[in-house]
């Protein structure tokens, strides 16, 4: 089944907020060597202002990643995730993520083009804190690869 190009312009928005814990975002600067004290130490957060420990600007990526998971598992979608390859990633932040937030998301199928056998699929997830406001859009592509043979 080829992946459906009439999911265009289609949006999935989150049943429900993601909770950011301080743990986890320990955990991510960690894994990823992120060493800025306001990552690891909430002291030194909150002496820059913020109510929490602050996300690497990657960590956005743990949220959108949960938002395509919603669209890839869509049967309608044709996306089979067994042949599914990153093809990149970018981020526009508004405001960093801290600790505590409690965001929404919404996907948006960006575009869908198939060539030579392979369909890329751009996709847009607008992260949202608990006051509607955005704190940021992450755009990724994926690369579908074609059956074999």
């Amino acid at each position: 089944m080829p992946v459906n190009s009439s999911f265009v312009g289609r949006r999935y928005r989150s049943a429900e907020p993601y909770l950011v814990g301080p743990d986890e975002l320990r955990a991510f600067a960690a894994a990823f060597g992120a060493s800025a004290p306001a990552c690891c130490d909430p002291a030194a957060a909150q002496a820059l202002g913020y109510a929490g420990l602050v996300a690497a600007p990657t960590y956005a990526v743990v949220i959108a990643q949960q938002a395509e998971a919603e669209y890839v598992r869509d049967p309608a979608s044709g996306i089979d995730f067994e042949r599914v390859v990153h093809g990149e990633e970018s981020f526009r932040h508004h405001r960093p993520i801290v600790a505590g937030d409690r965001i929404t998301t919404e996907l948006t199928v960006a575009s869908v083009v198939e060539r030579r056998g392979m369909t890329t699929v751009t996709t847009a997830v607008q992260l949202s804190d608990a006051a509607g406001q955005p704190v940021a859009t992450v755009t990724s592509t994926l690369v579908v690869r074609g059956e074999a043979g």
